[in-house]
């Protein structure tokens, strides 16, 4: 048996869906439009430099949704899939997961993404295992603005596969071959323990480090 492993945003979809979720807000009116888009692209740009503060971007992210009825979050979702998110799910990407599907390997997408945003779009892409940033909740369930265990962001994406592989009852040597395909030096500690890593749609730095370490190259998107 094979382990296929995808990052979501940059990797599967050309965009980011955190970051279009917080556009998506705007749409919606939940969010004061300058406010929120000068602090949702800081944040990003912290993301795209390797030094994200994750737990204040969790708490900025979920804050206008979050106290939300549970009716009213789920249509925001169903409408954000609709409208934005379906049109980046590209044949190219549902290609690349059905080779390893029809290859027999356990498939999950690894995302620094938080679950409410992925989760619909790791269905629509029929991706069983998601492991995704976790939101805490409180005894109601409803959405704290706290990160639940370890978040699934540089070196806890590792932790958090062998957690999962775990509970699935397999090691990292139940596999022959063990691949994942990112686009971000973020994720360079698990291209890193992968047999096989490839940089899939890479930002220049990435694609640099991939050049220099002979690691294979791969371009899903123009």
């Amino acid at each position: 048996m094979n382990l296929a492993l995808f990052d979501l945003d940059g990797t599967l979809i050309p965009g980011d869906s955190d970051h279009a979720f917080g556009e998506f807000m705007i749409a919606c009116g939940w969010v004061d439009a300058q406010e929120h888009r000068e602090r949702n692209d800081a944040f990003y740009r912290q993301y795209q430099a390797g030094c994200l503060n994750l737990d204040e971007y969790i708490d900025f992210t979920t804050r206008p949704w979050r106290s939300r009825p549970l009716a009213e979050q789920q249509a925001a979702s169903q409408r954000f899939m609709a409208e934005v998110m379906t049109a980046q799910l590209l044949p190219q990407a549902r290609a690349l997961i059905e080779q390893h599907r029809q290859a027999g390997d356990l498939i999950a997408i690894v995302t620094a993404t938080n679950e409410f945003i992925t989760r619909p779009i790791a269905d629509a892409l029929q991706v069983e295992h998601l492991l995704a940033v976790r939101l805490a909740r409180d005894a109601q369930g409803r959405v704290t603005g706290q990160i639940d265990g370890v978040p699934t962001f540089r070196e806890g994406k590792i932790t958090r596969v062998h957690d999962w592989l775990a509970g699935l009852g397999h090691r990292w040597a139940d596999f022959d071959r063990t691949v994942f395909y990112s686009d971000s030096t973020n994720d360079l500690p698990l291209l890193d323990v992968v047999s096989e890593p490839v940089a899939t749609n890479p930002s220049p730095p990435l694609q640099a480090i991939a050049e220099q370490r002979g690691w294979r190259i791969l371009r899903l998107f123009a």
